[in-house]
């Protein structure tokens, strides 16, 4: 007598699949949202760390650029090791080391300490974008992977979002340490789903390769070069030997990469993933989102302190103009591609809206009601939000899922590599035009040797603190003047951010139509 076991035992099965399923997605979209809200959160509490910490401009720059540098110089590296080792594995271990370096900036002690533990915490946030997406186009096909891609730029939108308001609420209420303690809180509880991660991805033992040690240590040592010359430039001076030392050497390292690169049987990247022009154009998108709206995210709630005198608190409710439209627009690109609208007219519409958005940004001043400025805000918002997730599934649709860790590291080292170096560049030319500003009209106000210093307190944000460094007689006129100093840095440093912008959107606008056309050809 034969006995049926196959019926029974199915439907517990693949409820049990179903189940883990969910929970790797929860478990990715909770770590997904920590990391933008991380990056977000942080520039609302500069102001209350420098002058906390009574840091100066540099080092006060590292605590969101230690995070953005470490995030691109380990996305490729763990995209790579996702594909050896297995994405669960490295999923799980990014998630760990974020939690960690969390609850080391809650308890950091001086600006050098929080700039290491922002560091720690890019390299765990690397793990967590490059091996979460990889995860989810491995876990979900067909129209659950449009969903759940979907979900993906939708809840990084939500982190943006909602970054500001509760850093702002919580340095306000508790303390900016607390923000650092929610988020490896939030970690810990990404942690105890690794279980059902680990039985979801199919087949995630890993290709057994050997990790690309020489090619992931070039890398890292190419983008930190690259990045403390941007950073260190208003310092410095732009032509400064040291700087011009550290450009360099950056692009040294580079071509010994790519010569590396080419060489290795197992590379970190397989530079023929280069070839394809229209994956190469969806990869630029997030950079021009970079410099169209993450330099906006970073530095407008410090303008709207120095510049307009508003405290963190309403900082942060007055960028949810900015980042509500991340939070909406996602799920609205999903469903307009599965209407039938055509996923590269929806990129094209969001690198518009970028640039456009940028430029009428220009409205803002340090009388003009918020109302005059909330449209620019929220069209820039939604060239952010309209190709959030969308570039993430269309990119890795181009690839072989055997490659999709490499591809999406790819993918996030550009993406957060050019959200670093945006943010110093911006930060950097912002310190250089405001420091000639206070050179020029210090000497009314207080002795000229002091120029320096008062204006990398002022660009920091903390307007109080340069004006009681400067010892001006008359303080109340010497914040006016700062505050002016601020909004023409501020003015200056925009429409430089909207013509970068600009170009990149034609080099994209290009590579996506030659690719298609090739792809057509084909």
């Amino acid at each position: 007598m034969r006995t049926q076991t196959t019926s029974p035992t199915a439907p517990p099965l693949r409820t049990k699949g179903r189940r883990d399923r969910t929970v790797t997605l929860a478990a990715v979209l909770l770590a997904v949202f920590v990391v933008p809200m991380s990056i977000s959160g942080t520039a609302v509490a500069l102001p209350g760390i420098g002058a906390d910490t009574h840091a100066g401009l540099a080092p006060l720059q590292w605590v969101v650029n230690a995070f953005n540098v470490a995030f691109a110089c380990f996305t490729l590296v763990w995209g790579s090791v996702a594909d050896i080792v297995g994405r669960a594995r490295a999923f799980a271990a990014g998630a760990g080391v974020y939690a960690v370096a969390s609850l080391g900036g809650a308890l950091a002690t001086d600006v050098l300490w929080l700039d290491a533990t922002r560091a720690l915490a890019g390299t765990g946030g690397a793990a967590i974008f490059s091996c979460g997406a990889a995860i989810v186009a491995t876990v979900f096909d067909g129209p659950g992977r449009a969903k759940a891609f979907a979900l993906f730029g939708t809840v990084a939108g939500v982190g943006v979002a909602a970054g500001p308001s509760l850093a702002g609420a919580l340095v306000q209420g508790l303390g900016w340490r607390w923000m650092f303690a929610a988020h490896a809180v939030a970690l810990l509880l990404v942690l105890l789903a690794v279980p059902a991660t680990a039985r979801a991805v199919p087949d995630d033992g890993g290709s057994g390769a050997r990790v690309d040690v020489p090619g992931s240590a070039l890398f890292v040592v190419a983008m930190v070069l690259l990045t403390t010359a941007i950073v260190q430039g208003s310092q410095w001076g732009w032509a400064a030997p040291g700087v011009l030392g550290l450009f360099a050497g950056a692009v040294v390292v580079l071509a010994v990469f790519a010569a590396v690169e080419n060489r290795r049987e197992h590379p970190m990247l397989d530079l023929g993933l280069l070839r394809d022009r229209r994956f190469v154009g969806l990869c630029l998108v997030p950079v021009a989102a970079s410099f169209g709206f993450v330099t906006m995210l970073t530095y407008l709630p410090t303008y709207l302190t120095a510049a307009t005198g508003r405290d963190s608190g309403a900082a942060g409710l007055i960028m949810l103009l900015l980042t509500a439209p991340v939070l909406v627009c996602p799920l609205l690109a999903a469903k307009l591609v599965a209407r039938g609208v055509p996923a590269l007219t929806l990129v094209h519409v969001s690198l518009a809206c970028l640039v456009v958005g940028d430029l009428t940004l220009t409205l803002f001043s340090p009388g003009v009601t918020i109302l005059v400025v909330a449209l620019p805000m929220l069209v820039t918002g939604a060239g952010m939000g309209l190709c959030a997730g969308l570039v993430d599934g269309q990119a890795l649709e181009l690839i072989d899922p055997a490659r999709a860790g490499m591809a999406a590291g790819f993918l996030n080292t550009l993406r957060l590599g050019s959200e670093a170096i945006a943010v110093a560049v911006y930060g950097s030319v912002l310190a250089t035009v405001l420091r000639t500003r206070v050179e020029d009209g210090i000497g009314g106000y207080a002795g000229a040797a002091r120029a320096d210093r008062v204006a990398d307190r002022a660009a920091g944000g903390d307007v109080a603190g340069a004006t009681e460094l400067a010892g001006a007689v008359d303080t109340d006129g010497f914040a006016r003047f700062l505050a002016q100093s601020y909004d023409h840095a501020f003015h200056s440093v925009l429409c430089a951010m909207a013509a970068v912008c600009a170009v990149l959107c034609a080099v994209i606008a290009t590579l996506l139509r030659d690719g298609s056309a090739r792809n057509a050809a084909a």
